[in-house]
């Protein structure tokens, strides 16, 4: 078991986003890096004892490496806001990465670093050591899950996606652009870079139905399970939710006259396809349509070999 303190803004939603996610062990809220012992919840808000609210979170680094527990933790900030999340703002909301582990520092400021280079504005995460900690009153601790209605400055939807994380993408880094094009074939290339479209019902993997993953043919991210997988007609594989609901990002795509939800994967930026709300209502009424271009498949008995054993559990 390993240890690190997380400083996200309201320590209600924050405890209840980090305690969703697989290989966290243990969640509590409390009071950290602040000019005095034991404050109070009053105190911390109102006599400017310079503490944060923060989640001290015990995780399993076998399940869940702490950089990919970062990784997710930056999913539910805004990583760039200062003594602001959402609309709470005070020095208390600030956010913040506080270790008890030297050794730890190291993965945390490459994290950060990686962090940068993705945002236009200036990362505002503090990253120190732990000075000090006092745990919050009990009726703070696992807050939303006593009062269900309770504030919260986080959406639902986000503790879905903190629960079915799997996929972490520092294990699937983005290829050069001389590498993709040695590795792709044309139709490969310009589906995934260009935002091409292949051709409907002729393409490898509109009809395929074994049991097995589909990656993402640029990284080897997986994206989607066998068990989604369902026949729409439309000519093109078409999946009910991908097997990770963060290795997915969508954009608005008003290309051809149209206005559609363009689906891109998450590690290597790839163009997939698009998302429609016509799939089948009691799989969750969403259609992923890819490009078989897109994808390479996995069939399930070659999964431990390829290196994905660890999501075997999720195929049919």
């Amino acid at each position: 078991m390993a240890e690190i303190y997380l400083a996200g803004g309201c320590f209600w939603g924050t405890e209840k986003y980090l305690a969703s996610i697989p290989g966290v062990l243990e969640t509590e809220v409390g009071y950290a890096n602040g000019k005095t012992d034991n404050p109070s919840y009053e105190e911390v808000c109102r006599r400017n004892t310079g503490h944060a609210e923060t989640v001290r979170v015990s995780y399993d680094p076998a399940i869940l490496p702490l950089g990919f527990l970062l990784t997710l933790y930056y999913e539910a900030i805004d990583p760039t806001s200062v003594n602001r999340q959402g609309g709470d703002a005070g020095m208390q909301y600030r956010t913040g990465i506080y270790y008890t582990n030297e050794a730890d520092r190291t993965v945390i400021e490459a994290s950060l670093a990686g962090l940068q280079e993705r945002c236009k504005k200036p990362v505002a995460i503090e990253c120190k050591p732990l000075e000090n900690y006092s745990p919050a009153e009990e009726y703070h601790q696992k807050y939303l899950n006593k009062n269900p209605g309770g504030y919260c400055h986080l959406s639902p939807g986000t503790f879905k996606m903190a629960a079915g994380a799997r996929v972490d993408p520092a294990a699937y880094p983005p290829k050069s652009e001389i590498d993709l094009r040695l590795q792709l074939s044309p139709l490969q290339y310009e589906v995934t870079k260009n935002s091409a479209t292949e051709p409907p019902f002729r393409n490898e993997f509109y009809q395929t139905f074994r049991p097995g993953l589909y990656v993402d043919i640029t990284t080897g991210e997986p994206l989607f399970s066998s068990g989604d997988k369902f026949e729409s007609g439309c000519g093109w594989p078409s999946f009910a939710k991908p097997i990770d609901p963060n290795v997915l990002r969508e954009k608005r795509d008003i290309s051809r006259g149209m206005i559609r939800t363009e689906v891109r994967s998450r590690a290597g930026d790839a163009h997939l396809g698009h998302v429609f709300p016509d799939g089948p209502k009691e799989r969750g009424g969403q259609r992923y349509c890819i490009n078989s271009a897109a994808l390479r498949f996995i069939p399930k008995e070659e999964m431990e070999k390829e290196g994905y054993g660890y999501l075997l559990s999720l195929i049919d």
